[in-house]
């Protein structure tokens, strides 16, 4: 496509200073795209429309974990006591 359509990313380096060139760097300009990276990241990382078992999962786990370390000292005294 056309270098002033490409996103960061995709540009090589050899074509990065007139893709540079191509971007307004006025105030307005700079703060649309900082809204437009903002609106970006919310919609990749916070306003996730899609679930299932991943993050259920990664929940489960988390708690095991914590649970574990939590009872860890417990455990491990426990754990001495059972043979000796």
């Amino acid at each position: 496509g056309p270098l002033s359509t490409r996103r960061l990313m995709d540009v090589r380096l050899g074509e990065l200073p007139l893709w540079l060139a191509t971007r307004d760097l006025s105030p307005q300009g700079l703060l649309g795209g900082v809204q437009k990276a903002w609106s970006r990241y919310c919609d990749k990382y916070i306003n996730v429309r899609r679930g299932g078992a991943a993050g259920i999962s990664m929940l489960l786990a988390g708690y095991c974990i914590l649970s574990y370390s939590w009872n860890y000292q417990h455990i491990k005294c426990y754990r001495w006591r059972k043979y000796h």
